[in-house]
């Protein structure tokens, strides 16, 4: 029988439950199969009398020996592998209570425990000598920009070059985990489209917060526009938390649009589009944050500026 996705599963059968409820002690002893046991049919015959050819009737229970209390022998423990004598023994237990539940097992499979990920916390503001050097520190960043503007280019090569552990979270990449049914926002924006760069959005934070709570770096990189901030960095730091840096990518036009032919499959935009882009992206002057022109720079100098930025922003956290 199927039950529907996210409903319990039924309890299982308890003794004096069910369809076994009442049944006579025998039926916990089941005879030879019979083919009709499941057609509704009659039941099926007890076992044999003891004194008949071919049958042994079971003992009556008797204790393990070495035992008076009913309780089963120990185990016996093999040697160890290769020979070698095993620890001190350990200490003798007190037999267990009738009725009482048994301890679990010790964790021996080697399971690493990670700490649960919780929302980043906006650092604190040190003395200006003591200003944490942000090629060593675990942090969050956020990378902004337009279509073409190298986000994914410099967050990849900022985080390969640390000398910290550090993850490049894209949002694009996630986005595209979606195979079937993936909501091109070149095909027109709609609910779909929407609801997938939210859950992106989402999955990109979780997935930040794990790393930052296990002593790994994280720079994720999205086009956050700044005429919707509930959606774009409010979104960012519900799921991330206050302590992420965001730092805003803009080349000029010409730059980006060069960059963007280079492009292929649902990366590349039309001309018209990554205008319109660029020009939303400008409404970031003024806003506070900190803003790299990496027009006229490669991507390694590119990584070194942003080193810089984090500097200051680790000593005068922005506002946002």
């Amino acid at each position: 029988m199927q039950h529907a996705v996210g409903s319990p599963l039924p309890p299982p059968h308890q003794p004096g439950h069910g369809p076994a409820a009442g049944r006579p002690q025998a039926a916990h002893h089941p005879g030879p199969y019979h083919p009709d046991a499941h057609q509704g049919s009659a039941p099926i015959p007890p076992p044999s009398a003891p004194g008949r050819p071919g049958v042994h009737p079971s003992p009556p229970h008797q204790p393990p020996p070495g035992r008076t209390d009913g309780q089963p022998m120990p185990l016996h423990q093999p040697p160890p592998a290769g020979g070698h004598p095993a620890g001190p023994p350990s200490p003798p237990q007190p037999p267990a209570q009738p009725g009482a539940v048994p301890a679990p097992p010790p964790d021996a499979t080697g399971h690493v425990r990670l700490p649960p990920g919780g929302p980043v916390v906006m650092p604190s503001v040190p003395p200006a000598h003591t200003v944490p050097d942000p090629t060593t520190t675990t942090l969050a960043v956020l990378l902004i920009g337009p279509a073409g503007a190298g986000k994914t280019s410099v967050a990849k090569h900022w985080a390969e070059h640390r000398r910290v552990p550090t993850a490049h979270i894209s949002l694009d990449d996630v986005r595209e985990w979606v195979r079937s049914g993936f909501a091109n926002p070149q095909s027109g924006w709609n609910d779909n489209s929407e609801a997938q760069y939210r859950l992106a959005r989402r999955t990109c934070g979780f997935a930040a917060r794990n790393f930052l709570a296990n002593g790994i770096s994280c720079i994720l990189d999205d086009a956050v526009f700044p005429d919707r901030p509930v959606v774009g960095l409010g979104g960012w730091k519900r799921h991330v938390g206050p302590g992420l840096l965001p730092v805003v990518l803009l080349p000029g036009l010409d730059v980006v649009l060069e960059r963007n032919a280079e492009r292929s499959g649902n990366r590349r935009l039309t001309d018209e589009e990554v205008a319109r882009i660029h020009g939303r992206m400008a409404g970031w002057y003024g806003s506070g944050l900190p803003i790299i022109d990496n027009s006229q720079l490669d991507i390694p100098t590119t990584a070194q500026v942003l080193n810089e930025v984090l500097t200051r922003a680790l000593a005068s956290p922005p506002t946002w």
